[in-house]
């Protein structure tokens, strides 16, 4: 019979339990300070609560009655230059780090007034979650989704283990600039189950990042205890396997969780980070609202009570009486002001409605519908003052030629030597002298601490990648294949796509994302996609499709400038054809938003993009049909050049849209509609539309030539456009 030999791990896990010696030796002051945070969340909270059921408050009010223990004692150890994200239920996280940032130097509450400021904090709260204009949203984000990027909170998030990819990313962050800074990232135990989050500790520990995973073991998702999802319910082994140190503590001691967290912070800032701490805690209500989950059949009273009698707020002060740090009446006045502070916020915010004794929001403190779309993203202020090129504003006696695949690592190149922010990050960007194709050919020798090779985690980089544009970098990532952003979808759609918007339109978001489109080279069905509908989905995204090696770096510039996220939808078939650029500048722009004319015509107009441009100015000569080619070079829907568009219609009253990809997830669709709305008056036929098949492209050369259009299949489109039989 075999030998089993057990192994170990090197890896440290540790409980961290605070002892007398620790709650002695601590500063009073600090003391003080978490518990007039306690006191103030726990009154925060309860009238949220009071305010739901006035309906006050639209949509959820995930309370963290019971949490804030954590909370507490975790911003206790944090400055305002350290980073949070949290989950959906981070009343507690926010308000905490919140009023830390605002907290003047030697404030000692059992001595000073309540700063205004801290007033402040409470109501700009209140009014966020309550959706209200004076919130630090806007009252976009509500009570899910709450950023204050001067107080180190940059997002909270409604997607269960959606946020701790972007913290690893502000921790890459703040390592790049040698910040000192480090980040917490709060998810529950729900999101110990989430892939996201297993990318994101990867990632950390193999960038070594100053990051701590804090764990908030409630026990429950909605209604699922933490025994019925998982083997192992000691979450914070979640770490152990990939080499993070971890630690469980007492989730209802401040003290224990200030100490794990001093921990933590010290392997940070050793360069040993990151860490996982799971906090085992209780929240006294249910999923959302103002019941308990007794009240749903999923837990009993007598647990619940069982964790009401170890409650911070009652554990706290008691401890701090004991120690003499505060007595009766300095405690009842910390009570006092705390409800006064959160009455404070609510008159200011709601009236009785005339007439009546029910409450209702101040009506003038609802955002304007007119601001609906505000802060999708930019104005491309940034842009202002470049300097716009066309190819042929080009001097021909410095003028040379290149391929359109060694446009990709110049662009790349040369935007990181003039900004140091600037990133690049991907599977195998840093291998094979250039990556799998050559994009970033050149680059490892220039700057190989910015040319990251990520492990085949797409989610996991992508989120990374959003994280650190929140804190001041600006990353390129590279997909290998464009069906792989389907992996990631989480992050490019319900994150990059929307966090702009979400958040009060005023953050940036400059994330560039590139991504092959391989179809026609027998890649097979999962190789071969062409995103650019998928994208158009969601307007925060600028989408580009450069067709020649000029227009790929004007538009590289014109992206690695934006603020919004820019996509590149670079298609593999055009990587050998060759084209113009400046001899000795790279510094042209070309901006978004203004299409080209590849080929000028009177008989019909034909919109198209990437590839499809040279292959519809063959078929327009093979036709004998004078048509004018456009080829668009930014698709996303808010930027479609219509003047150019409209222009040319006016002159040829017919149009053709052209795309090679399959119909069913083609953006083509969606022009064709938006130009009948527009262009009616001056069309003499309704407009028509070449497309590939149904079918995706699959690796059988012929069956993978019948799934895309080509030449054939524009010649036909112009012939039934032009009211012809095709030759």
């Amino acid at each position: 019979m075999s030998n089993l030999k057990p192994l170990t791990l090197d890896t440290p896990w540790y409980r961290i339990e605070s002892t007398d010696a620790d709650w002695k030796a601590e500063d009073p002051v600090v003391l003080s300070r978490m518990l007039e945070q306690l006191l103030i969340i726990r009154q925060f909270e309860e009238r949220i609560l009071d305010l739901f059921k006035a309906g006050c408050v639209h949509g959820p009010a995930h309370a963290s009655i019971g949490q804030e223990g954590g909370a507490v004692g975790a911003m206790s150890v944090l400055s305002s230059g350290d980073k949070i994200n949290a989950t959906h239920r981070a009343h507690h996280q926010f308000l905490a780090k919140f009023m830390g940032h605002v907290t003047p130097k030697g404030y000692d509450p059992r001595r000073d007034e309540l700063p205004p400021a801290m007033n402040d904090v409470v109501y700009r709260s209140m009014a966020e979650i309550m959706g209200l204009s004076p919130g630090y949203c806007g009252g976009r984000g509500g009570s899910m989704h709450m950023r204050w990027d001067e107080a180190g909170v940059l997002g909270t998030n409604a997607i269960v283990g959606g946020n701790p990819p972007q913290a690893a990313g502000y921790a890459l962050a703040d390592k790049f600039r040698k910040t000192g800074n480090i980040t917490i990232t709060f998810f529950g135990d729900g999101a110990t189950a989430q892939g996201s989050v297993y990318e994101a500790m990867n990632l950390a520990a193999l960038y070594t990042l100053p990051i701590v995973f804090f764990i908030e073991n409630n026990l429950y998702g909605v209604s699922t205890h933490v025994s019925e999802t998982t083997r192992e319910t000691r979450l914070s082994t979640r770490g152990l396997g990939l080499g993070i140190p971890s630690a469980e503590v007492d989730g209802m001691d401040a003290m224990a969780v200030r100490k794990a967290l001093q921990w933590a912070r010290g392997l940070c800032e050793q360069n040993k980070g990151p860490a996982v701490i799971e906090a085992k805690t209780y929240r006294y209500f249910h999923q959302h609202g103002p019941m308990k989950g007794s009240a749903f059949g999923y837990r009993d009273k007598d647990e619940e009570q069982a964790w009401h009698d170890r409650d911070p707020l009652k554990t706290f002060p008691d401890r701090l009486q004991a120690l003499g740090i505060i007595d009766k009446a300095t405690l009842t006045k910390l009570h006092a002001r705390a409800k006064a502070s959160v009455d404070l916020a609510a008159s200011r915010l709601t009236e009785n409605d005339p007439g009546t004794n029910l409450l209702r929001v101040v009506p003038s403190l609802w955002p304007s519908p007119g601001e609906v779309d505000k802060g999708i993203r930019g104005d491309l202020s940034e842009l202002k003052g470049k300097r716009f090129m066309e190819v042929s504003d080009i001097d021909p006696k410095r003028a040379r030629e290149i391929k359109f695949i060694d446009a990709l690592p110049l662009a790349q190149l040369h935007a990181m030597e003039r900004d140091p922010s600037v990133i690049i990050l991907g599977e195998d960007v840093h291998r094979l002298k250039g990556g799998t194709v050559g994009a970033t050919k050149g680059i490892k020798e220039t700057f190989p601490e910015r040319l990251i090779g990520t492990p085949i985690c797409e989610n996991g980089f992508t989120g990374l990648a959003l994280g650190a544009a929140s804190n001041g970098m600006r990353p390129v990532v590279e997909f290998m294949y464009a069906d792989f952003v389907l992996v990631a979808a989480d992050q490019l759609f319900n994150q990059v796509a929307k966090v702009r918007h979400m958040f009060g339109g005023i953050h940036k978001a400059p994330v560039i994302v590139r991504t092959r489109v391989a179809g026609g080279h027998g890649y097979g069905s999962q190789h071969s996609m062409d995103p650019s509908g998928l994208f158009a989905l969601y307007p925060g995204w600028r989408i580009v499709a450069p067709t020649t090696p000029f227009d790929y770096i004007g538009l590289f510039n014109s992206a690695v400038q934006c603020n919004d996220p820019v996509v590149f939808i670079e298609c593999q078939t055009l990587y050998q054809t060759p084209g113009l650029i400046p001899d000795d500048d790279l510094d042209f722009y070309v901006p978004f938003g203004k299409a080209r004319i590849a080929r000028a015509g009177k008989a019909c107009t034909i919109v198209t993009c990437a590839n499809m441009v040279p292959i519809s100015v063959e078929a327009a000569e093979k036709a004998g049909i004078d048509a004018e080619v456009i080829d668009l070079r930014t698709l996303d829907p808010l930027s479609l050049d219509w003047d150019t568009i409209t222009a040319s219609v006016k002159k040829t009253n017919r149009l053709l849209v052209v795309e090679q990809t399959a119909r069913g997830p083609s953006l083509g669709a969606r022009i064709v509609q938006e130009a009948q709305e527009k262009l009616f008056d001056w069309l003499d036929h309704e407009i028509l539309r070449v497309s590939g098949s149904q079918a995706a492209p699959v690796v059988s050369k012929a069956i993978e030539k019948a799934a895309l259009a080509g030449v054939d299949e524009v010649v036909a489109g112009l012939a039934a456009l032009m009211d012809r039989k095709a030759a």
